[in-house]
């Protein structure tokens, strides 16, 4: 028996990024240029001009912005550091589209995981490094 060949079926290219509480999992499908956050529209999920313009970066610096419909699940920690997750996860997506595009991108530093987190907070302070106030008497 022959296996049938997905020549018709759409390519689809999955990947995660990450940072600080963040995790988004991007998927990229050839389109015309649709972003969807969370089942949102891009424009709505990020209110903030420069979290949009950072978050898309990837696709922006490789000249594919319009080539793609964009379909993001993201979860946990702050906008920011969701913004920074998909840039991370388009990145990588971008790079299982077509290997000649991990230089450049790991040149922009998109491919790398930025490895900082919270401080845990210690005992005997308020939060990590601020401390309780002192009095003399």
């Amino acid at each position: 028996m022959e296996k049938q060949s997905a020549v018709g079926a759409q390519d689809k290219y999955q990947a995660i990024g990450r940072r600080k509480e963040s995790q988004a999992r991007v998927c990229l499908v050839p389109g015309d240029g649709k972003i969807t956050v969370n089942k949102l529209d891009f424009e709505k999920y990020f209110q903030r001009e420069t979290l949009k313009i950072d978050a898309i970066r990837p696709l922006a610096d490789t000249n594919l912005s319009g080539k793609f419909d964009v379909r993001i699940n993201v979860r946990g920690g702050g906008l920011s550091g969701q913004a920074g997750a998909i840039k991370m996860g388009i990145a990588r997506a971008l790079v299982k589209y077509e290997d000649s595009l991990r230089k450049p991108l790991r040149q922009e530093g998109f491919l790398t995981r930025d490895a900082r987190m919270k401080e845990r907070k210690k005992y005997g302070q308020k939060r990590a490094r601020k401390r309780f106030q002192f009095t003399k008497r």
